[in-house]
C-alpha cells in the first residue's frame, strides 16, 4: 500500500516531494540584530577564551574524563562530589526552565552555540563567498556555476570547524595537552588525533549540511516548551488582532490590518516558518522577523511592533500576571537546589582521602612470618596552598606502619597517591582480618580518621 503524499510541507527543511529545502534567510537589519550581534561576538570570544582563562592556575572549565575530574571556575569536583555535581546540575536544569517560563527561548535566539555561529559566522560567510543572499538562492539552481564558490565555501567551513574542533576539544583535554598534540606527529598521538578529526568532522558536518536541522530535529529544546511555556510567558509574536485580516492593500482599503503580506518575515526566518501561523515548535525566537516586520511597516507608514515580544495573553488583551505557579515554584526550587551546593561547598573537606587495597595478593608475610599488608591512600589536596600529609596508625600496638613517603607532599589542587604497608603478628587476626585506624593530618586544621580492614591468615580465634 503506498501512503498518500503528504499535504503541505511536513518540515520547513523538506519540500513536498520530500527532497530537501535549503533556507537561505535574507537578513534583516535593525535593532534587534544590532544587539544580538553584540552579544553573539561577545559569546563567540569567550568561547575561545575560556580554555586559556586560568583562576589559581586552574582552567575555568575543564571536563578532565579520563581522570574524571571536573573543573568550574577554579573549582575541581572529583567523582566522590557526587552530591555538589548533582546539586550544580539540578540547579542548572530549574535555571533553564525558569528562564524558558519568563523568557520564552531567549537561550536559542540569543545564545544557544548552533545560532551564534550560525547565523553570525558561518552564513555571513555563505553570503560573502557566493555573492550575497540572491545569489545563493541562484546557485541553488544552477549547480554547474555553483561548484567554485561553494567548494571554496567549503573549505573556509572546514577551516573553521578545525578550529572549532580543536577549541571545543580544549575544553575536555586543556589546552596544554591540545598544544602538544597539535605540534606533534599524529602517528605519536593517534587516539587524541582520531578524536580530533571526528569533533572537526561533527562539527563541519554541523554548520555546512545539517544547519537549522539541528534546531528543527535533533535538539529537544523546542519539544519542551509545551511544557515550560504558559500563556504569560514572553515571546516572539505576530500580533493578529492588529495585523489580521492581511492583504496587499493594507493602509488603502478599509477592512485589512496591518499586515501588507510581504512575507519579509518569512524570508529572513532561519529555520523556514512563517511567524503568522503562532507559537511553533521550530520558532528559535531570533526577532530576525520582528526587524524584517518593523522596516516594513516604516515604509508603509505604520507604527513597529506588529512582530514584537510579547505574550500570548497580552495579545488577547490579557493583563500581564508576574505571579503565578511557575515563577513562584521555580525560583523556589532554584533557591534551595543552589544554596544546597554552595553549602556542600562551603562545608566540603580540604582533603579527599581514599583508600585503597594493595595491587596483587592481599597480604604477604616477612622473613619473620608477621603479616604485610599494602595500602594505597590517594589523596586530593582541594585547598588553594601546598600540604604536607601525615599519615599515622592509630592504638595498635605491636603493628608497625612502614610509610617509605611519609609526610606526603600534595600541591595545590592536586591529587597523590602513595604506598604504606602494615605489619602485624599473624596472631592478632580473626577470621582472616583485623580492623585498624589511620589518621591523615596536615598541621593547618585538617585531621581526619579512616577506618580500615587488613587481610590476614583465616584464623578463628579460641
Amino acid at each position: 500500500m503506498i501512503a498518500a503524499p503528504a499535504a503541505g510541507r511536513v518540515l520547513a527543511t523538506l519540500n513536498e516531494d520530500g527532497s530537501r529545502r535549503w533556507i537561505r534567510p535574507k537578513p534583516a537589519t535593525g535593532k534587534w540584530l544590532i544587539r544580538r550581534r553584540g552579544v553573539a561576538y561577545a559569546l563567540i570570544v569567550l568561547f575561545l577564551a575560556i580554555p586559556h582563562l586560568r583562576i589559581n592556575g586552574k582552567p575555568w572549565i575543564l571536563l578532565d574524563l579520563p581522570h574524571r575530574e571536573f573543573t568550574f571556575f577554579g573549582t575541581t569536583f572529583l567523582p566522590t562530589d557526587t552530591l555538589p555535581l548533582m546539586l550544580l546540575f539540578v540547579s542548572s536544569l530549574i535555571g533553564i526552565f525558569l528562564l524558558t517560563a519568563l523568557f520564552g527561548r531567549v537561550w536559542c535566539g540569543w545564545a544557544c552555540p548552533q545560532t551564534v555561529w550560525m547565523e553570525f559566522i558561518f552564513r555571513p560567510i555563505e553570503r560573502l563567498v557566493e555573492g550575497g543572499w540572491n545569489a545563493s538562492r541562484v546557485l541553488d539552481r544552477d549547480h554547474r556555476h555553483a561548484a567554485p564558490r561553494r567548494l571554496l565555501k567549503l573549505a573556509i567551513y572546514a577551516v573553521l570547524a578545525a578550529i572549532l574542533g580543536n577549541t571545543f576539544l580544549a575544553y575536555f583535554v586543556g589546552t596544554d595537552a591540545l598544544r602538544a598534540w597539535v605540534v606533534r606527529s599524529p602517528v605519536a598521538h593517534p587516539t587524541p588525533f582520531i578524536v580530533m578529526a571526528v569533533t572537526t568532522l561533527l562539527v563541519f558536518l554541523d554548520f555546512a549540511w545539517f544547519r537549522e536541522q539541528t534546531c528543527l530535529v535533533a535538539c529537544p529544546y523546542g519539544r519542551w516548551q509545551s511544557a515550560l511555556l504558559d500563556r504569560q510567558s514572553v515571546i516572539v509574536a505576530y500580533d493578529t488582532r492588529r495585523g489580521e485580516p492581511r492583504g496587499h492593500g493594507a493602509g488603502e482599503r478599509t477592512g485589512l490590518g496591518d499586515c501588507v503580506d510581504c512575507r519579509a518575515c518569512v524570508l529572513t526566518c532561519p529555520t523556514g516558518i512563517d511567524i503568522r501561523d503562532g507559537l511553533q515548535m521550530e520558532c528559535i525566537h531570533c526577532t530576525q522577523c520582528a526587524d524584517a516586520c518593523d522596516d516594513i511597516m516604516a515604509k508603509v507608514g505604520k507604527p513597529a511592533g506588529l512582530i514584537r515580544y510579547s505574550s500570548q495573553a497580552a495579545l488577547a488583551g490579557q493583563p500581564p500576571r508576574i505571579l503565578r505557579p511557575r515563577t513562584v515554584l521555580y525560583p523556589l526550587a532554584f533557591t534551595l537546589a543552589f544554596g544546597a551546593f554552595v553549602l556542600t561547598l562551603a562545608l566540603r573537606s580540604p582533603a579527599d582521602v581514599t583508600l585503597l587495597g594493595g595491587l596483587g595478593a592481599p597480604f604477604t608475610r616477612d622473613p619473620g612470618g608477621q603479616v604485610v599488608n599494602q595500602v594505597r591512600i590517594k589523596v586530593a589536596n582541594r585547598t588553594r596552598d601546598d600540604h604536607a600529609y601525615t599519615v599515622a596508625l592509630l592504638d595498635e600496638a605491636g603493628a608497625r606502619l612502614i610509610a617509605p613517603e611519609n609526610p606526603v607532599r600534595v600541591g595545590a589542587g592536586r591529587t597523590i597517591t602513595t604506598t604504606v604497608f602494615v605489619v602485624e603478628a599473624a596472631d592478632r587476626f580473626t577470621a582472616g582480618e583485623r580492623r585498624v585506624q589511620f589518621r591523615l593530618s596536615d598541621g593547618a586544621g585538617f585531621s581526619r580518621v579512616y577506618p580500615w580492614r587488613l587481610r590476614g591468615p583465616d584464623r578463628v580465634a579460641p
